[in-house]
């Protein structure tokens, strides 16, 4: 089958980048689409090739600016809805507003709902995602959702490593079923921080549950904001006893400083991946690991109808 023929891949302005590797897994060239923003600040895309009948994908994480990107993607869709395209994929790597999943407290949102009903009602007819904030967002959506995981790519970046006496670290109660899976893969024992949050995007480390002293500990988490969970889980494991530590995350956020104050914490190594382009050039404290294989892998296999669930763990 020649993908060229059936098969498109469109790019917003959030992750060209990322985008251009998957289209070279694929062996396709890049869609042909026209994205600018007018002086008062509204957006105009122009799909400049025929996509009747095609099956489309759409990438467009929606990073930071979150606002900017998720109405680029809508527009993007409601472009190729009314040029007839077939089938509309969203291959969202990193989905924005995914921690506001809850109504935690009297007259709040739940945002991460009402993005996926925008996405919806543009017109996608599927979602392709990346370690969602919350797994249960999936059911947000009243279109299909893939929900792939960066585990494979990081998992082998350590084993390759080969690290001894390692521990890997959950930073919080929540993360400890993504924790637990690197480390039944990695034959690592699972550490816990038991920390509480005063308030929003700020941290406060109780203490560690488990056996950490004289081990290399790997921090496992989905998102890195401000930083404030992870550097506060470095200290703590410091005090501690632990020899080098080490973190992983999908989605480099990196908001405000984080960067500048990760690159000077003890932290021996942070490892990230392409799902968000860092907004300034990678440090050498900071790795990053490109998913488009996995992405790539997942559009070719939905393209063909053939079944993606080898491609989770």
């Amino acid at each position: 089958m020649n993908l060229e023929e059936e098969l498109r891949l469109f790019t917003g302005r959030a992750n060209p980048e990322l985008a251009e590797k998957i289209a070279m897994y694929l062996k396709i060239p890049l869609g042909n689409i026209e994205i600018k923003t007018f002086s008062d600040k509204e957006i105009y895309v122009k799909i400049n090739e025929s996509v009747r009948g095609k099956d489309v994908f759409l990438l467009q994480p929606t990073c930071p600016p979150s606002n900017e990107n998720i109405m680029e993607l809508l527009i993007m869709i409601d472009a190729c809805k009314r040029a007839s395209a077939k089938r509309i994929t969203a291959v969202i790597p990193y989905y924005g507003y995914a921690r506001q999943d809850k109504k935690d407290e009297p007259r709040v949102p739940i945002t991460a709902k009402l993005v996926a009903d925008l996405i919806s009602t543009a017109g996608a007819d599927r979602v392709l995602t990346m370690d969602l904030h919350c797994a249960q967002i999936q059911g947000f959506f009243d279109i299909k959702v893939d929900h792939l995981f960066a585990a494979p790519v990081i998992i082998d970046y350590f084993r390759k490593k080969g690290l001894e006496n390692l521990v890997v670290i959950s930073p919080d109660v929540g993360g400890v079923v993504r924790a637990r899976a690197y480390a039944k893969r990695l034959k690592a024992p699972l550490a816990i921080i038991d920390k509480r949050r005063p308030r929003a995007n700020e941290a406060e480390v109780m203490h560690v549950v488990g056996e950490v002293r004289g081990k290399d500990a790997l921090i496992i988490d989905d998102i890195v904001d401000t930083g404030g969970t992870l550097l506060a889980a470095v200290d703590a494991l410091k005090k501690e006893g632990v020899r080098d530590v080490y973190a992983s995350c999908t989605h480099p956020v990196l908001s405000g400083d984080a960067l500048n104050r990760i690159c000077k914490s003890p932290l021996k190594e942070m490892v990230v991946t392409d799902t968000i382009p860092l907004r300034k050039k990678e440090d050498g404290k900071i790795k990053v690991l490109s998913v488009a294989s996995l992405l790539g892998e997942a559009i070719k296999r939905i393209h063909e109808n053939r079944s993606v669930s080898s491609l989770f763990i």
